[in-house]
């Protein structure tokens, strides 16, 4: 038998390589047919490893989470970017790879963003999900998260609904 460990830890230059995959897997599984292809394809080419590399340099708060010793997942996450909600913590990006989707990962990577956010007295949590990701709303609805709020993304003149999760 072959144990297998899983990490949880802050993101460091050399993963700048592995997290740019994570994203691209993430990404192309969850938003192909539902982000118009040039647009997509454009924000997976910005997202490589020189941008994973400048983010992690510029003390992004970005945390991966590895099984065996590999990066499978990552989470970005600070400050609420809207003012009008209370919650003073958000993540903006939690992303495992599809296939290490639905084993646990994603809510553990959760649960460290939420100690690090508390660490910083960033109480309360937004996360924002497109609709038509049923993965994600799934996902967030099954942490608990209640619907709260909607807004819009573009996308290529392509506008997409968004909805706010959160956590007090």
């Amino acid at each position: 038998m072959t144990t297998q460990t899983i990490d949880i830890r802050r993101a460091e230059p050399r993963d700048a390589a592995a997290i740019a995959g994570v994203h691209n897997a993430a990404w192309t599984g969850a938003y192909a047919g539902v982000i118009p292809h040039r647009a997509l394809g454009a924000m997976l080419a910005r997202r490589g490893e020189p941008w994973w590399t400048g983010a992690i340099r510029r003390a992004t708060s970005i945390l991966v989470v590895e099984c065996g010793g590999r990066v499978v997942g990552y989470a970005t996450y600070g400050r609420n970017r809207v003012r009008e909600l209370p919650q003073k913590g958000e993540i903006y990006e939690l992303y495992v790879e599809p296939e290490y989707q639905g084993i646990g990962l994603g809510s553990r990577l959760f649960a460290a963003v939420r100690r690090e956010l508390a660490a910083h007295e960033l109480d309360g949590l937004v996360v924002w999900a497109l609709e038509d990701n049923a993965g994600a709303l799934s996902f967030y609805t099954g942490l608990g998260g209640r619907d709260f709020a909607e807004g819009v993304e573009i996308f290529d003149a392509k506008a997409l609904k968004k909805i706010a999760f959160i956590w007090n």
